[in-house]
Protein backbone atom coordinates (compact mmCIF):
# COMPACT_ATOMS: atom_id res chain seq x y z
CA UNK A 1 0.00 0.00 0.00
CA UNK A 2 2.85 2.33 0.63
CA UNK A 3 4.85 1.70 -2.03
CA UNK A 4 1.60 1.74 -4.00
CA UNK A 5 1.44 5.63 -3.04
CA UNK A 6 4.57 6.19 -4.24
CA UNK A 7 4.20 5.18 -7.13
CA UNK A 8 1.48 7.23 -7.85
CA UNK A 9 3.21 10.18 -6.30
CA UNK A 10 6.50 8.94 -9.60
CA UNK A 11 3.55 10.02 -11.64
CA UNK A 12 2.60 13.35 -10.51
CA UNK A 13 4.01 16.80 -11.73
CA UNK A 14 6.80 17.78 -9.28
CA UNK A 15 4.58 21.02 -8.39
CA UNK A 16 2.08 19.01 -7.25
CA UNK A 17 3.70 16.62 -4.95
CA UNK A 18 3.04 16.75 -1.03
CA UNK A 19 6.83 17.27 0.30
CA UNK A 20 6.23 15.89 3.92
CA UNK A 21 3.58 13.79 3.33
CA UNK A 22 6.06 11.41 0.52
CA UNK A 23 8.46 11.60 3.11
CA UNK A 24 6.26 10.61 5.87
CA UNK A 25 5.64 7.18 3.46
CA UNK A 26 9.46 7.16 3.11
CA UNK A 27 9.62 6.90 6.78
CA UNK A 28 7.05 4.45 7.39
CA UNK A 29 8.86 1.51 5.41
CA UNK A 30 12.31 2.71 7.14
CA UNK A 31 10.20 2.09 10.34
CA UNK A 32 7.12 0.23 10.12
CA UNK A 33 6.73 -0.10 13.69
CA UNK A 34 6.85 4.11 14.24
CA UNK A 35 3.91 6.03 15.06
CA UNK A 36 2.97 7.65 11.88
CA UNK A 37 0.02 8.56 12.64
CA UNK A 38 1.63 10.94 15.76
CA UNK A 39 4.06 12.68 13.44
CA UNK A 40 1.12 13.30 10.79
CA UNK A 41 -0.74 14.86 13.50
CA UNK A 42 1.77 17.04 14.49
CA UNK A 43 2.56 17.89 10.90
CA UNK A 44 -1.26 19.35 10.19
CA UNK A 45 -0.02 21.23 13.66
CA UNK A 46 2.26 22.47 12.10
CA UNK A 47 0.77 23.84 8.60
CA UNK A 48 -1.76 25.08 10.99
CA UNK A 49 0.18 27.49 12.85
CA UNK A 50 2.19 28.11 9.36
CA UNK A 51 -1.21 29.34 7.74
CA UNK A 52 -1.52 32.27 10.63
CA UNK A 53 1.93 33.02 10.33
CA UNK A 54 1.55 35.12 6.96
CA UNK A 55 -1.26 36.91 8.99
CA UNK A 56 1.20 38.94 10.30
CA UNK A 57 4.99 38.58 9.32
CA UNK A 58 6.51 40.93 6.99
CA UNK A 59 7.35 40.20 3.03
CA UNK A 60 11.23 40.72 3.10
CA UNK A 61 12.78 37.19 3.25
CA UNK A 62 14.61 38.44 6.97
CA UNK A 63 11.17 38.60 8.24
CA UNK A 64 9.71 35.44 7.21
CA UNK A 65 12.51 33.28 7.83
CA UNK A 66 12.54 34.93 11.82
CA UNK A 67 8.34 33.81 11.60
CA UNK A 68 9.82 30.38 11.00
CA UNK A 69 12.67 30.02 13.40
CA UNK A 70 10.23 31.24 15.74
CA UNK A 71 7.80 28.76 15.32
CA UNK A 72 9.94 25.74 14.65
CA UNK A 73 12.92 26.46 16.50
CA UNK A 74 11.41 28.35 19.61
CA UNK A 75 8.47 27.07 20.20
CA UNK A 76 8.78 23.70 18.45
CA UNK A 77 12.49 23.49 19.35
CA UNK A 78 13.53 22.13 16.09
CA UNK A 79 17.35 22.00 16.18
CA UNK A 80 20.21 20.22 14.48
CA UNK A 81 21.77 16.90 16.07
CA UNK A 82 24.75 18.20 16.82
CA UNK A 83 25.90 15.20 18.95
CA UNK A 84 24.31 12.06 17.27
CA UNK A 85 24.42 13.36 13.90
CA UNK A 86 24.98 10.46 11.89
CA UNK A 87 21.84 8.35 13.53
CA UNK A 88 19.95 7.48 10.79
CA UNK A 89 16.89 8.75 12.88
CA UNK A 90 17.91 11.93 11.74
CA UNK A 91 16.89 10.70 8.22
CA UNK A 92 13.31 9.29 9.30
CA UNK A 93 10.45 12.30 9.50
CA UNK A 94 8.55 9.99 12.17
CA UNK A 95 12.03 10.16 14.33
CA UNK A 96 12.34 13.96 13.13
CA UNK A 97 9.25 15.19 14.60
CA UNK A 98 9.34 12.97 18.08
CA UNK A 99 12.83 13.43 18.67
CA UNK A 100 12.92 17.22 17.32
CA UNK A 101 16.45 17.17 15.69
CA UNK A 102 17.57 16.08 12.65
CA UNK A 103 20.08 16.54 9.89
CA UNK A 104 19.75 19.59 7.39
CA UNK A 105 17.78 17.56 5.08
CA UNK A 106 15.23 16.07 7.68
CA UNK A 107 14.87 19.14 9.50
CA UNK A 108 14.55 21.07 6.03
CA UNK A 109 11.54 18.53 4.69
CA UNK A 110 9.81 20.73 7.35
CA UNK A 111 11.06 24.13 6.93
CA UNK A 112 9.61 23.28 3.45
CA UNK A 113 6.37 21.72 4.25
CA UNK A 114 5.40 25.14 6.68
CA UNK A 115 7.31 27.59 4.24
CA UNK A 116 4.77 26.37 1.16
CA UNK A 117 1.45 26.57 3.79
CA UNK A 118 2.31 29.85 4.64
CA UNK A 119 2.70 30.78 1.14
CA UNK A 120 6.26 31.83 0.46
CA UNK A 121 8.94 30.95 -2.18
CA UNK A 122 11.32 28.77 -0.21
CA UNK A 123 13.22 26.20 -1.78
CA UNK A 124 16.28 23.42 -1.28
CA UNK A 125 19.69 24.50 -2.40
CA UNK A 126 21.65 21.63 -2.77
CA UNK A 127 24.69 22.75 -1.87
CA UNK A 128 27.48 19.52 -1.02
CA UNK A 129 27.75 18.46 2.48
CA UNK A 130 25.11 20.82 4.16
CA UNK A 131 21.70 21.26 3.10
CA UNK A 132 20.82 24.91 3.10
CA UNK A 133 17.34 26.61 2.18
CA UNK A 134 16.71 29.93 -0.06
CA UNK A 135 14.12 31.95 0.60
CA UNK A 136 12.79 35.12 -1.58
CA UNK A 137 11.24 37.62 -0.29
CA UNK A 138 10.68 41.75 -1.58
CA UNK A 139 14.28 42.21 -0.36
CA UNK A 140 15.69 39.46 -2.38
CA UNK A 141 17.09 36.18 -1.48
CA UNK A 142 17.96 34.63 1.85
CA UNK A 143 19.44 31.89 2.24
CA UNK A 144 19.06 29.92 5.91
CA UNK A 145 21.08 27.28 7.80
CA UNK A 146 18.15 25.10 9.29
CA UNK A 147 20.63 23.14 11.17
CA UNK A 148 21.47 26.05 12.95
CA UNK A 149 18.15 27.14 13.81
CA UNK A 150 17.19 29.32 10.19
CA UNK A 151 20.25 32.13 10.50
CA UNK A 152 20.95 33.41 8.06
CA UNK A 153 24.08 32.97 5.79
CA UNK A 154 26.48 35.92 5.45
CA UNK A 155 28.33 35.98 1.94
CA UNK A 156 31.27 35.10 4.69
CA UNK A 157 29.50 32.27 6.02
CA UNK A 158 29.31 30.95 2.35
CA UNK A 159 32.99 31.54 1.51
CA UNK A 160 33.65 29.47 4.37
CA UNK A 161 31.23 26.54 3.61
CA UNK A 162 32.30 26.84 0.35
CA UNK A 163 36.80 26.56 1.76
CA UNK A 164 35.54 23.80 3.54
CA UNK A 165 34.59 21.69 0.02
CA UNK A 166 38.55 20.55 -0.63
CA UNK A 167 39.90 21.74 -4.10
CA UNK A 168 39.32 24.32 -5.97
CA UNK A 169 37.50 22.96 -8.96
CA UNK A 170 34.98 20.87 -6.82
CA UNK A 171 34.26 24.73 -5.10
CA UNK A 172 34.31 25.70 -8.70
CA UNK A 173 31.65 23.59 -8.89
CA UNK A 174 29.79 24.17 -6.35
CA UNK A 175 29.34 27.82 -5.78
CA UNK A 176 26.80 28.06 -9.01
CA UNK A 177 24.64 25.55 -7.28
CA UNK A 178 23.76 28.76 -4.27
CA UNK A 179 21.71 30.09 -6.87
CA UNK A 180 19.98 26.78 -8.23
CA UNK A 181 16.25 25.43 -7.17
CA UNK A 182 15.99 21.76 -6.03
CA UNK A 183 12.59 20.54 -7.04
CA UNK A 184 11.06 18.66 -4.69
CA UNK A 185 11.85 15.07 -6.24
CA UNK A 186 15.69 16.25 -6.24
CA UNK A 187 14.72 17.37 -2.00
CA UNK A 188 13.24 14.03 -1.04
CA UNK A 189 16.28 11.86 -3.30
CA UNK A 190 19.15 13.74 -1.24
CA UNK A 191 16.76 12.65 1.89
CA UNK A 192 17.17 9.16 1.19
CA UNK A 193 20.38 8.90 -0.51
CA UNK A 194 21.52 9.78 2.85
CA UNK A 195 20.11 6.88 3.76
CA UNK A 196 20.84 4.43 0.94
CA UNK A 197 24.58 6.04 1.36
CA UNK A 198 24.96 4.98 4.95
CA UNK A 199 23.84 1.75 4.43
CA UNK A 200 26.12 0.88 2.17
CA UNK A 201 29.46 2.20 3.62
CA UNK A 202 28.25 -0.08 6.41
CA UNK A 203 28.10 -3.28 4.70
CA UNK A 204 24.21 -3.45 4.23
CA UNK A 205 24.17 -3.64 -0.02
CA UNK A 206 20.46 -4.86 0.47
CA UNK A 207 19.41 -2.87 2.30
CA UNK A 208 20.59 0.18 -0.04
CA UNK A 209 19.37 -1.06 -2.53
CA UNK A 210 16.47 -0.83 -1.28
CA UNK A 211 16.17 2.27 -0.15
CA UNK A 212 17.43 3.14 -3.90
CA UNK A 213 14.29 0.93 -5.55
CA UNK A 214 11.95 3.18 -3.18
CA UNK A 215 13.18 6.10 -4.77
CA UNK A 216 12.45 5.27 -8.02
CA UNK A 217 9.04 4.56 -7.46
CA UNK A 218 8.63 8.03 -6.54
CA UNK A 219 11.08 9.23 -9.41
CA UNK A 220 10.76 6.52 -12.13
CA UNK A 221 12.71 8.69 -15.05
CA UNK A 222 15.69 9.54 -12.53
CA UNK A 223 19.17 7.95 -15.01
CA UNK A 224 21.28 7.94 -11.87
CA UNK A 225 19.09 6.28 -9.60
CA UNK A 226 18.66 3.12 -12.39
CA UNK A 227 22.47 3.61 -12.83
CA UNK A 228 22.93 3.67 -9.09
CA UNK A 229 20.26 0.63 -8.35
CA UNK A 230 22.15 -1.75 -11.53
CA UNK A 231 25.79 -1.17 -9.74
CA UNK A 232 24.49 -2.16 -6.29
CA UNK A 233 22.93 -5.13 -7.89
CA UNK A 234 26.09 -6.07 -9.49
CA UNK A 235 27.95 -5.85 -6.40
CA UNK A 236 25.23 -8.36 -4.93
CA UNK A 237 25.81 -10.85 -7.73
CA UNK A 238 22.38 -10.01 -9.10
CA UNK A 239 23.27 -9.66 -13.15
CA UNK A 240 20.30 -9.57 -14.18
CA UNK A 241 18.72 -7.60 -12.45
CA UNK A 242 21.47 -4.98 -12.67
CA UNK A 243 20.95 -5.73 -16.46
CA UNK A 244 17.99 -4.69 -16.56
CA UNK A 245 18.33 -1.56 -14.51
CA UNK A 246 21.00 -0.69 -17.42
CA UNK A 247 18.37 -1.27 -20.12
CA UNK A 248 16.42 1.58 -17.60
CA UNK A 249 19.21 3.94 -18.51
CA UNK A 250 19.70 3.08 -21.95
CA UNK A 251 15.49 3.91 -22.68
CA UNK A 252 15.85 6.81 -21.11
CA UNK A 253 19.31 8.61 -21.46
CA UNK A 254 19.59 10.41 -24.77
CA UNK A 255 21.59 9.53 -27.43
CA UNK A 256 24.77 10.14 -28.01
CA UNK A 257 28.52 9.72 -25.66
CA UNK A 258 26.42 8.97 -22.48
CA UNK A 259 24.68 6.79 -24.50
CA UNK A 260 27.24 4.67 -25.93
CA UNK A 261 29.03 3.72 -22.31
CA UNK A 262 25.44 2.78 -20.79
CA UNK A 263 25.06 0.37 -23.96
CA UNK A 264 28.88 -0.73 -23.54
CA UNK A 265 28.13 -1.57 -19.59
CA UNK A 266 24.90 -3.36 -20.42
CA UNK A 267 26.95 -5.49 -23.12
CA UNK A 268 29.86 -6.13 -20.20
CA UNK A 269 27.09 -7.33 -17.79
CA UNK A 270 25.01 -9.78 -20.22
CA UNK A 271 28.14 -11.25 -21.27
CA UNK A 272 29.02 -11.86 -17.92
CA UNK A 273 25.78 -13.45 -17.30
CA UNK A 274 27.05 -16.31 -20.26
Amino acid sequence: MIRAALDAVGQLPDNEIALADTALLLARLDAPGADWRRAQKHLTLLAREAAELQLWAGSSAQDQAEALSGMLGCRHDYSGDYETYDDLQNLNLIAVTERRRGMPIGLGIIWLHCAEVAGWDCYGINFPSHFVLGLDGDDGQALLDIFAGGRILEPEDLEGMLARIGDGRRRAKAAPVLTVRMTKREVLIRLQQNISYRREQSGDLAGALRVVEDMLRFAPGDINLWQQAAGINQQMGQIAAAVRCMGRVVDLIPPGADSDRARAVMRRLRSSLN
